[in-house]
């Protein structure tokens, strides 16, 4: 077969998307395939300004922030036995898997 499968994964967690990179590099790793990665993209970092109060004190305000981030794998001589092993695998629930093949 001999494909090449990008993965992208993201989460709002670092901690979530870093365990399942390692997961997923894992098991592509025992079946025998090569993997590049996980190579970090950028953090895409939202603000958002709130004022504190609706009616006085327009000055005091609070900042948010929403940030999420996002890894990126590349699989490479990839068999049957490969994609079986990726399709069986559960990552936690707060992590967005997008698979390219």
């Amino acid at each position: 077969m001999s494909q090449k499968i990008r993965i992208k994964l993201k989460s709002y967690d670092h901690n979530l998307v870093d365990k399942s990179a390692e997961k997923i590099v894992k098991t592509v790793k025992t079946t025998g395939a090569m993997v590049s990665g996980p190579i970090p993209l950028p953090t895409n970092k939202r603000i958002f300004t709130v004022l504190k109060s609706p009616h006085v004190n327009k000055k005091a305000r609070e900042q948010f922030q929403l940030c999420s981030y996002r890894r990126l794998l590349d699989i490479y001589s990839s068999s049957s036995k490969t994609i079986d092993a990726l399709m069986k695998l559960e990552l936690p629930s707060g992590v967005e898997v997008e698979i390219k093949v």
